[in-house]
């Protein structure tokens, strides 16, 4: 039996980003922008913990489980093509921030 998870926002959004729960879907300025189901999961939890520094270690946590045996290389690969399909510029970032040495935030 499938229950209902009241803590899951129905939409997210942020500036001219939209995550669409409910789609499993993601708009920027209104128009639809595919990402894949990593992609979608890393922009879901950097856009709800926004202004926070999250860790790779954090990310790949929370993004890929306790059990992904992968390198933390995979969350900044992630980072890098989810940057491209949001148009954020890596030296002057409006979403995606890098913090040197530590990981990511999502600018808030």
């Amino acid at each position: 039996r499938r229950t209902l998870d009241l803590k899951e926002e129905t939409r997210i959004v942020y500036r001219n980003i939209v995550i669409d729960n409910d789609k499993h879907a993601v708009f920027v300025d209104e128009t639809p922008c595919e990402l894949t189901f990593k992609e979608y999961e890393l922009l879901k939890y950097l856009m709800i913990n926004k202004g926070i520094v999250l860790s790779r270690d954090k990310i790949m946590n929370q993004v890929w489980g306790f059990d992904y045996e992968g390198e933390s290389r995979t969350v900044d690969m992630h980072i890098k093509t989810l940057r491209a399909k949001l148009h954020d510029d890596v030296e002057n970032p409006r979403y995606i921030k890098t913090i040197r040495s530590v990981g990511y935030k999502f600018i808030g």
